[in-house]
């Protein structure tokens, strides 16, 4: 893994297959760090020849984090949203893409192929939007337009993520991590249980920013919507939804599919709000053949 400095910060990010071909960049999603996308996944996007970029977004992993921005009001957020007004947050979605066009413009990348999951998908459109001739194509995953009117998360979904436990107890942490799963993770690819234990053991001891998952929420709970925004899209698109998702309904997909012209929509039974590893053959099938046809 290696450093850059992109947009006054420092990241962390990790390279798989030869600089000489096409690249794919991958955003992680709110609170996730590079080490979500998994080695398989993008040793297989490798393997078919692209060269794939992992990075830590601001705030987690071993990225620079913004403790000085203070923890963000969230119910003050919420409340200044519903009446109209722009709330104060530490940083914005479009912020976070101009991180990933200063770490690109950092390791030397003119043009790429950009792939986010849930918030990762929110900056990977708004970086089609705002900076069409670094985008040879996009993919967009379990995400959203940011559309107010679209179906909230369940009841489930929406309890569950205001339930992280205060301690920092690493069991504590697991046992959060493994319930959030069991209520928006993926019904029909569900995670053998000991390996997504591990995986959270090894997320936790690499890095545990609770400041920065709150600065992260922040700034998608005040995203703007995108509505207006996404027909400008022209880098060929594909998007990504599972009919299971709880977190972000199937709406928020086909609302992005529809809005982006040319867009192809996938819509994944079984599928729902995670990147569950017997998802991750499909998934990169679907963007490999998106990516290699364009």
């Amino acid at each position: 893994m290696s450093k850059a400095i992109g947009n006054g910060l420092f990241f962390e990010y990790e390279t798989f297959g030869s600089k000489d071909d096409a690249a794919i960049v991958l955003i992680a999603g709110l609170g996730f760090q590079l080490i979500d996308w998994p080695v398989t996944f993008c040793e297989t996007l490798a393997n078919a020849g692209l060269f794939v970029v992992r990075y830590d977004n601001r705030d987690i992993g071993l990225s620079q984090k913004l403790e000085e921005s203070g923890l963000p009001d969230l119910s003050s957020i919420a409340e200044r949203l519903k009446s109209g007004e722009t709330p104060q947050i530490p940083y914005s979605l479009e912020d976070m893409a101009a991180d990933l066009i200063g770490l690109l413009d950092a390791i030397s990348l003119k043009s790429v192929h950009v792939a986010g999951m849930s918030m990762g998908g929110m900056i990977a459109q708004l970086i089609a939007i705002h900076h069409r001739d670094r985008v040879l194509s996009l993919t967009s995953m379990m995400s959203s337009t940011s559309d107010p009117s679209l179906p909230p998360p369940s009841a489930k979904a929406a309890a569950v993520l205001m339930s992280a436990p205060a301690s920092d107890e690493l069991a504590a942490i697991v046992a959060y991590g493994l319930e959030v799963n069991d209520v928006i993770g993926s019904p029909g690819f569900r995670w053998d249980r000991a390996a997504l234990k591990a995986h959270i053991v090894d997320c936790v001891r690499r890095n545990y920013c609770p400041g920065g998952y709150m600065r992260q929420y922040a700034a998608v709970e005040a995203a703007q919507s995108r509505v207006t925004m996404l027909p400008s899209i022209t880098a060929p698109t594909l998007v990504i939804h599972g009919r299971e998702d709880h977190l972000i309904a199937p709406e928020a997909g086909e609302e992005t599919a529809r809005l982006i012209p040319g867009a192809s929509l996938e819509l994944i039974e079984g599928m729902g709000h995670d990147l569950s590893p017997a998802l991750c053959e499909h998934l990169a099938g679907l963007i490999l053949s998106h990516v290699l046809a364009h």
